[in-house]
């Protein structure tokens, strides 16, 4: 039986979102000097080897490889690669931190398509939310400016992606455990990324190095404070504080990479977040009632 302290697991989520946008701002960082696509490949062949790592340590290896949704998996691992690489994209045509304040609104679109995707009922106050969430995201674009450029439509397209390889991995638990869908993550994504990255490979400086061994240190670590997170408190209680990323990628984005935080992308990131917490807490009050 594992443990429930909720107070743990925020601390978890805080210190994951941390590591995360550190490592969002060092792709940021390397995508200036290198192709996207090898950046994502090498960050891959790390997190490909921390899951086999990861499995071995815990004796599962056969049971990480046994799955009876190998399609459906392979898919989950290649879909969120793509989204990898978009969103990195979105970083070095846009910003890091409006490219975030875009992407935050990743949980409103899985809230969109949980119906049609897991047949699960969205009542007309999450609808609201959701709603509210978009607008949210005009403020940020805005679209028919004369300061808007196709660009800001990149992260859009990558938080679709990631609010998809979500909902596929959830209905992916459906039959397979979370490290059978953690596993084909990295291993699919891995040979995905080779497949297209190889091609696109330059020689790193030496000093480049060692922010990219640190860029996939951080993601190895980011991940596996998520598992540690999940493990000792509901992914409800925790989630919401997934949004402070946000703010880690603000500090970082002034501080570091000489952006700058526009007022209408503060109003917008607040207008989404806050619509993504109250569309958070009424998906909470459903699973309990459905309880």
């Amino acid at each position: 039986m594992s443990e429930n302290n909720t107070r743990l697991g925020i601390w978890l989520m805080v210190a994951t979102t941390l590591v995360f946008a550190v490592q969002d701002g060092l792709s940021r960082h390397l995508a200036d000097e290198y192709h996207v696509m090898m950046v994502v490949m090498i960050r891959y062949w790390f997190f490909a080897a921390f899951v086999i790592f990861l499995a071995k340590q815990q004796g599962i290896m056969r049971e990480a490889l046994k799955t009876e949704q190998l399609g459906l998996q392979v898919f989950r691992g290649v879909l969120l690669a793509g989204e990898i690489c978009v969103t990195v994209l979105a970083f070095v045509w846009l910003s890091l931190i409006e490219s975030h304040a875009v992407f935050a609104c990743y949980p409103l679109i899985v809230a969109l398509l949980s119906g049609p995707v897991l047949g699960e009922q969205v009542g007309w106050k999450r609808m609201a939310a959701i709603a509210i969430g978009f607008v949210g995201i005009l403020i940020i674009l805005q679209p028919g400016s004369g300061v808007f450029s196709p660009a800001a439509l990149v992260p859009l397209l990558g938080a679709a992606m990631f609010a998809l390889y979500g909902l596929l991995t959830r209905y992916a638990a459906r039959k397979d455990s979370a490290m059978v869908s953690f596993f084909w993550t990295g291993i699919a994504g891995a040979v995905a990324m080779t497949l297209v990255g190889i091609w696109f490979w330059k020689p790193m400086a030496g000093g480049d190095w060692i922010w990219m061994i640190t860029l996939c240190f951080s993601g190895v670590l980011g991940h596996w404070l998520l598992i540690k997170c999940y493990a000792v408190a509901e992914a409800s209680a925790v989630q919401p504080f997934a949004y402070l990323q946000l703010v880690w990628v603000s500090i970082i984005g002034v501080s570091f990479l000489g952006e700058t935080l526009r007022t209408n992308v503060m109003i917008g990131a607040v207008v989404v977040v806050g619509a993504g917490v109250f569309a958070l807490w009424r998906e909470r009050v459903a699973a309990k009632r459905a309880a």
